[in-house]
């Protein structure tokens, strides 16, 4: 039997930090820290970290929906970061560090859709409105080698963003 890869695309903050959280999901197969929802082909960090691109700091993610489902990553997503700040996670400030879901199909538009509405009528965020951005999802751009897996490789606790804790971890 052949198995099946997902793919969805998630924008959070700093793509280092998300990137990590979502490597320790069981059922993730594999992340990609990128670029996603601007109007640059090609873009460099330099000029995503300039405004002008429009391209928001984004993880590329590869999963298997028999283990994990498209809405148990969506469930991560919003634990991972503070989706009431517009353009900035922690200390990070800027377009580029806005929150997003971008969606592939369909599916995942209804789904990303439904899973924000319930977590605006819940308390959780004390009155406070979500502002992260469901959008269809355009090309993603893989960011430099630098960047892939950088919490991993240089030993770094995290971006100052919230700390993650998900009964999907493995």
């Amino acid at each position: 039997m052949m198995r099946v890869i997902e793919r969805a695309i998630f924008a959070a903050g700093c793509f280092w930090h998300v990137q990590e959280a979502f490597s320790d999901l069981k059922g993730v197969l594999s992340t990609v820290a990128g670029y996603s929802g601007g109007s640059v082909a090609n873009p460099t960090y330099e000029a995503v970290c300039s405004g002008r691109t429009g391209h928001a700091e984004s993880v590329l993610v590869e999963y298997d929906p028999s283990v994990i489902s498209y809405d148990q990553l969506v469930d991560a997503f919003w634990d991972m970061h503070d989706p009431t700040t517009p353009n900035r996670q922690g200390p990070d400030r800027g377009a580029q560090y806005r929150s997003a879901i971008f969606y592939t199909t369909d599916a995942q538009r209804a789904k990303a859709m439904a899973s924000r509405d319930r977590l605006s009528e819940s308390s959780r965020f004390k009155g406070r409105s979500i502002v992260t951005e469901i959008v269809q999802a355009s090309e993603f751009y893989r960011a430099e080698e630098y960047h892939q897996h950088y919490v991993k490789k240089n030993r770094v606790a995290s971006c100052g963003v919230h700390s993650f804790s998900s009964q999907y971890r493995t």
